[in-house]
């Protein structure tokens, strides 16, 4: 049998056991159980299954690509993302939980009023839309041109098929389906990592040992660029992780899922050492990656490193491994992404707790395939506007274009929680938009005299929010303050 027909077996095979979990955890499902999982969801298994979400696609085929160019440099932003999760831990996460809240923007409705409410909500909704739709476009990419490609197929069929099978298994339990389905997912994950980075230096001939000396003599571990760069990068990572995980309802409905705060607690803490030593691994991956490409195909760089170097060892064995590993990646982040927004959606644009109990389901499910559409469109344009090319560090990429989306919900919750004052709610909406606009600006004119912000652009474009909340503010009473805090 080819490696497309392997391929083409292990993901039926794959997708059918998901199929199967989410027809024991969609049972008899309420919408609290498809939005909270009832809350029941023990934290281990949260914590776990979280590694797959938040390292996604992107981590599995971008970051070791970066390797080649940018060394371990991407452990500076690491470093921050850990604090950024004792933030959320020892900050975001009490609030939540003490407003009791389905969709972490009912705060925004409650400190400031419906205008900010739906502002923060459409900043998620179009923040994971882009985010979750170029994840999905990365590993498409990949699995099209291994699987599906050799049998004449279509990269929209590839696509359209990947999605079907993300909402098949979704549709009914929602995020209490994705809790055990991410667990199993970052099972293969982790498996595929350890095993590469273990096996890769035997390929070439080496022990680890030797392998890894060979890449610290050509620099490929070093991980400190400058204070400069360091302080840039760490305070990014740190921000990043607090908007991309505290503020995104995504990441946050798994956390709200525990039974308590402590629990939730103990899911992030724990999480958050996991996750500096999974990605780590990815630098340590993408080290042995880069010594095999330059001893036996130098041309292979970028983000298309790993599939190339798989294709090139040609071992049916190896190749099963990469495609578990890209699709628990993939999938992992996918199914969390249609669950959230379907959540966000219904709770915070369509107010679905107020329509009648015999209505909701069918609401619930009619959002769940319109979002399936949308991110099968957004896929789609990706792919028309030719961004898959090997040159491409998508990590970066995705980076710079959730600096943009994020911004105005760091400012928002930041103003919030840090001030006393009242933003003028009206104006709210306008905010959201001058802000990414005017940081956009900011950094074109930079950029021409070579001072691009790059990955800062979250920072600025976050204080801009900030500044105009500020402004468009008046001080409110001790009483209504007590509401959310």
């Amino acid at each position: 049998m080819s490696n497309a027909g392997i391929g083409l077996v292990i993901l039926f095979v794959y997708f059918a056991v998901l199929c199967l979990i989410g027809k024991i955890t969609g049972k008899k499902n309420s919408n609290d159980d498809f939005f909270r999982a009832g809350r029941k969801s023990p934290w281990f298994v949260v914590a776990f299954g979280m590694i797959g979400v938040s390292l996604s696609g992107v981590t599995f085929l971008s970051v070791p690509g970066t390797v080649v160019n940018k060394h371990f440099s991407y452990m500076e932003v690491v470093l921050g993302n850990m604090v950024g999760y004792w933030v959320m831990a020892l900050i975001l996460l009490p609030l939540y939980y003490r407003l009791k809240l389905t969709s972490i923007y009912t705060y925004l409705n409650q400190r400031f009023g419906t205008q900010t409410y739906k502002t923060g909500a459409l900043c998620f909704l179009l923040s994971r839309i882009v985010g979750a739709s170029l994840r999905l476009f990365l590993v498409a990419v990949v699995l099209h041109k291994l699987i599906f490609e050799p049998y004449g197929l279509s990269f929209m069929f590839t696509t359209f098929l990947s999605i079907l099978l993300i909402w098949t298994y979704t549709f009914k339990g929602g995020i209490k389906t994705v809790v055990w389905t991410d667990t199993l997912q970052t099972f293969f994950l982790i498996f595929a990592l350890i095993y590469f980075t273990l096996t890769l230096p035997g390929i070439m001939g080496m022990n680890f040992t030797e392998s890894f000396n060979k890449a610290e003599q050509l620099g490929l571990t070093q991980t400190f660029t400058g204070w400069g760069t360091f302080l840039k990068s760490f305070i990014f990572g740190m921000f990043f992780t607090v908007v991309s995980n505290g503020l995104d309802q995504d990441m946050m409905q798994k956390n709200l899922t525990c039974i308590n705060l402590r629990s939730a607690q103990k899911n992030i803490f724990s999480f958050s050492l996991l996750f500096v030593v999974a990605s780590f691994f990815f630098l340590l991956l993408g080290a042995m990656l880069t010594l095999y490409a330059q001893k036996h195909a130098p041309h292979l760089v970028g983000d298309e490193l790993f599939r190339n170097v798989i294709e090139h060892i040609n071992s049916p064995l190896t190749f099963v491994i990469f495609i578990l590993g890209v699709v628990a990646a993939a999938y992992s982040s996918a199914d969390s992404a249609l669950a959230s927004l379907t959540t966000s959606y219904c709770v915070d644009i369509g107010n679905i707790e107020e329509k009648p109990e015999s209505e909701q389901v069918a609401y619930r499910r009619k959002v769940h395939i319109v979002f399936s559409i949308i991110l099968f469109l957004i896929v789609i344009i990706f792919h028309s506007l030719g961004r898959a090319n090997g040159n491409n560090d998508v990590i970066w990429t995705l980076f710079k274009a959730m600096g943009y989306t994020y911004g105005p919900l760091l400012g928002l919750f930041s103003f919030g929680m840090l001030s006393k004052r009242k933003v003028n709610d009206n104006n709210v909406p306008w905010i959201a938009i001058v802000s990414p606009v005017s940081s956009y600006t900011l950094n074109y004119f930079l950029s021409k005299n070579g001072h691009d912000i790059g990955i800062a652009i979250l920072l600025v474009n976050g204080l801009t929010c900030f500044i105009l909340c500020l402004i468009f503010s008046q001080k409110t009473l001790n009483t209504e303050q007590k509401i959310v805090e």
